[in-house]
């Protein structure tokens, strides 16, 4: 496989295990489910009793966004070499933008079932692994319920990873263009993707965060079973909502506010992982480029 499906898969996976605690808050913030939205995320943080409430929900993440991570970077690179090919250009902001966006929107196959997962781990009552939540769903709604979120996940994705990549880019060729001659040094380097691997992450959740709220709370609903006073058979209930009456509902009970709540925990969470998961891929693609050229400049034996 090419050099940047693993430096995707690598990072992917990495920056999920630095940022899940965060990203737990996050989504429990998101979702609403505390009687009214007015629980603080420092509440939250008293629940961490111990190192697995630390990493809950993290196996469907962790080998789904590092699937997810492959393939995003493999589709950025590729459409956006093509973009460049059709404008006859080095580099081009708006070909980063429709690249990333192209590259997001490929994602959405991996990224709708494992959010779902993910997000429904977090918030459940009980501690649930990632694979009981799997079957659960799996017994009640098949394939079909694994999916269930999908429009709006892809929405967030394609938005969300054209302005990744274009942020990045952006931040990049500034930091470039001011730095003295002589920075080419490993930790000026090293400085500049971590600052613009950061501001990536921020900027990419602040374009879409209230996409990922009605997410959140779209996919956290559950089909309880009910119970039909005759058969006494238990049936699933049909009563779930979709994006917009979810929009609907959120804004009813808080306001605009509501789909902001969590920004600040997610902008802290988005620009540390973001800036060691950038950091990881420069540095695996770094490694593999060198490997390749040693092996092309190796003699041939025979």
């Amino acid at each position: 496989m090419s050099a940047d499906f693993w430096a995707g898969y690598i990072s992917g996976a990495i920056g999920i295990l630095i940022g899940n605690p965060l990203d737990i808050i996050k989504v429990r913030l998101q979702a609403g489910n505390d009687g009214g939205g007015s629980q603080p995320a420092t509440s939250y943080v008293r629940q961490f009793q111990n190192r697995r409430s630390l990493i809950t929900g993290t196996a469907a993440p962790v080998l789904g966004y590092g699937a997810l991570n492959a393939l995003l970077f493999v589709s950025y690179n590729r459409s956006e070499a093509a973009f460049n090919s059709m404008l006859q250009t080095s580099s081009s902001l708006w070909a980063t933008w429709a690249a990333g966006a192209i590259g997001g929107l490929a994602t959405w196959v991996v990224s709708t079932p494992t959010e779902l997962i993910k997000c429904r781990a977090q918030v459940a009552s009980t501690p649930s692994s990632s694979w009981d939540i799997t079957k659960q769903v799996w017994r009640a709604e098949g394939l079909r319920g694994l999916y269930f979120g999908g429009g709006v996940t892809a929405l967030r994705d394609s938005i969300g990873y054209g302005f990744y990549f274009w942020s990045y880019q952006l931040s990049s060729s500034w930091l470039s263009g001011d730095s003295p001659k002589d920075s080419s040094s490993w930790s000026h380097e090293t400085a500049r993707v971590l600052l613009c691997g950061g501001l990536a992450g921020v900027t990419t959740w602040a374009s879409v965060f209230p996409l990922d709220v009605i997410k959140t709370r779209l996919q956290t609903q559950i089909m309880e079973p009910a119970m039909t006073p005759l058969l006494r058979s238990s049936a699933l209930s049909p009563a779930r909502l979709g994006a917009i009456d979810i929009a609907r509902q959120a804004y009813a009970e808080a306001g605009w506010r509501v789909f902001f709540r969590g920004l600040t925990i997610c902008s802290i969470r988005a620009f540390a992982v973001n800036a060691v998961q950038w950091a990881v891929y420069e540095w695996v693609m770094a490694e593999l480029r060198q490997e390749k050229h040693k092996l092309a400049e190796a003699p041939a034996i025979g």
